[in-house]
């Protein structure tokens, strides 16, 4: 997006402090599922559950990526640095990247498209004021 033409809440959306915190919540949703049907343990969900107000750190993901050259690993990796090693050894079990990533794309553009409606609704309430006033 060119920064003078886009509007912040639209850029909001596309940020990689957003698509990680996307990230999180699917695999935290994961987890609570697999804890659900009594594949992980109930405590291991509990444990991602606690990491849900952390400010996932960008650089430090793009660092671990460097080395893993994998985004969904690396991203897994810095979680596991604040939910503990053990806690997070179940977190991504019996899922793809592609299952991140794809949900994650998904909820981006639902997002993108209800900032793009609700601005459609402010132009037609607009339109129509302007129709009755002329």
């Amino acid at each position: 997006m060119i920064p003078r033409y886009a509007r912040k809440q639209m850029t909001d959306i596309w940020e990689p402090a957003t698509k990680f915190k996307i990230w999180y919540e699917i695999e935290a949703h994961a987890c609570d599922a697999q804890a659900d049907l009594g594949v992980i343990p109930r405590e291991n969900a509990e444990a991602v559950w606690k990491a849900k107000d952390v400010e996932f750190d960008v650089a430090r993901i793009d660092e671990i990526e460097a080395v893993t050259k994998h985004d969904v690993i690396a991203f897994l990796t810095h979680l596991a640095e604040h939910v503990g090693s053990e806690e997070a050894r179940c977190v991504h079990q019996g899922m793809t990247s592609s299952d991140v990533l794809d949900t994650c794309l998904n909820v981006q553009l639902v997002r993108a498209a209800d900032l793009l409606i609700e601005d459609v609704e402010g132009l037609l309430a607009a339109l129509k004021k302007r129709a009755f006033e002329h």
